[in-house]
């Protein structure tokens, strides 16, 4: 990817490049899950597949490749949606791009206490200082873990955080996927 920085980790690389896809489609888009394979292993095991993601041999590529999955249930809450997969072995990794609103830490001490989820989502979308982030949090079988985080009033590719621990909670339950 050309804004994707060379010396990142391939996780890194991986979900800065599920990032700049999710920007190609626009904002207001639903949650996609991805599968991470080795692509290396993917060229040797799956050829064809390889060719139409672009990964065929002899080209210069991320070491490993996201494989977009089946579009989550609507109406179905993600974190029950993410309870119910099961990843095969050849899945090194998973990464889900979803977009939510946020509010600056400023304004938590203002928040509504004993609000149902529903009344608190409804205080939130109407604040004034909300913000719209898209978040894409990937995770290994080994713990590893990044996030992107693109706010949509600075959608730039230079404007991109990245880190580990960004979103924690989000990292966490995309871990459990690997659990047996």
């Amino acid at each position: 990817m050309s804004n994707t920085p060379m010396a990142a980790s391939p996780l890194t690389r991986a979900v800065l490049e599920i990032d700049e896809y999710a920007s190609g489609l626009g904002w207001d888009q639903p949650a996609r899950l991805f599968a991470l394979v080795d692509t290396a292993r993917l060229r040797a095991q799956e050829p064809a597949l390889a060719s139409q993601l672009g990964q065929e041999g002899g080209q210069e590529s991320a070491a490993l490749t996201p494989v977009e999955q089946e579009e989550i249930p609507a109406g179905k809450p993600l974190d029950e949606f993410l309870g119910t997969i099961a990843w095969p072995d050849a899945v090194v990794g998973c990464a889900l791009t979803v977009e939510r609103l946020m509010l600056p830490p400023s304004a938590e001490a203002s928040v509504p206490q004993g609000l149902s989820e529903a009344r608190l989502a409804k205080w939130v979308a109407e604040h004034p200082d909300r913000q719209e982030v898209r978040m894409t949090v990937g995770v290994l079988r080994d713990g590893t873990r990044d996030s992107a985080l693109r706010l949509r009033e600075k959608d730039s590719p230079t404007e991109v955080l990245t880190g580990g621990d960004l979103v924690p909670g989000l990292a966490e339950a995309l871990s459990a996927t690997f659990e047996e």
